[in-house]
């Protein structure tokens, strides 16, 4: 039970400043510590040592001031890999911003024969769907001429498209809209039912492009988008880019 007292006040002393031993207490405590036959860390020396002199020559004081300098150290050279890090995914990124958003322009819908809707299609073919509304092209990757999405890096994107068209009260639904990488269909929807006057639906896609792969939505042949053009989206951004070792 003396032990802790004794101890912790040693320990007060020993973060101060040098210390003289001008009064029966300091005496007394350093008496104590030099008579002490349990466990020592340091010799005992430097229970001395911390009394007299400055307490940079206590054992107990010189391995702190060593674990000190080693974490300076250690934080510095973790600081100047952090920087470095910074530094190249800063490089990176401002070269890599790929992002684009596309909408229809509802002034290209025409007058279906037969009927009072304005609608883009039906064709006899299958179509690219012209998103010529640009509201975003980071990158400039995204051709609004062709509505042509093509990579100017190799990498993950991600694309979304939201497919959006109404018809009368006595028309019918017919619609499918594909998603093409390539020439290849990745994803795709249709409506075709008389039960709803409008409906839309959204489909969200990632897909591993090479720079130069192409992406863009395609009407299938004999189908048709009417009314609220605008409300029909065409979106992409990079996820993450290859970087060549």
């Amino acid at each position: 039970m003396v032990v802790l007292p004794v101890l912790f006040l040693l320990g007060s002393l020993f973060l101060c400043d040098p210390v003289q031993a001008q009064s029966d207490t300091i005496l007394m405590l350093k008496q104590a510590a030099l008579n002490w036959k349990g466990a020592l860390t340091c010799e005992t020396s430097d229970c001395n040592c911390t009394f007299n002199q400055q307490r940079g020559c206590c054992c107990a004081a010189r391995d702190m001031l060593q674990l000190e300098e080693d974490i300076l150290e250690r934080m510095t050279f973790l600081w100047h890999d952090i920087s470095t890090l910074k530094g190249r995914v800063q490089s990176l990124t401002d070269k890599i911003k790929v992002a684009f958003k596309a909408t229809m322009d509802p002034n290209i819908a025409l007058m279906v024969p037969g009927s009072t809707e304005r609608c883009f299609g039906p064709f006899n073919i299958n179509i690219p769907v012209p998103f010529s509304s640009v509201l975003l092209n980071s990158g400039n990757g995204y051709n609004p001429s062709l509505g042509i999405f093509t990579a100017p890096f190799p990498g993950v994107y991600v694309f979304s498209f939201t497919t959006y068209s109404s018809v009368g009260e006595n028309g019918r639904l017919y619609h499918k809209v594909q998603l093409m990488k390539n020439g290849k269909r990745g994803a795709s929807v249709w409506e075709n039912n008389r039960e709803d006057t409008e409906d839309s639906a959204t489909q969200v896609v990632a897909l591993e492009m090479q720079r130069g792969d192409q992406v863009y939505l395609d009407l299938t042949s004999g189908r048709k988008l009417c009314t609220n053009l605008q409300y029909n989206v065409f979106t992409g951004y990079i996820l993450y880019p290859y970087i060549a070792a």
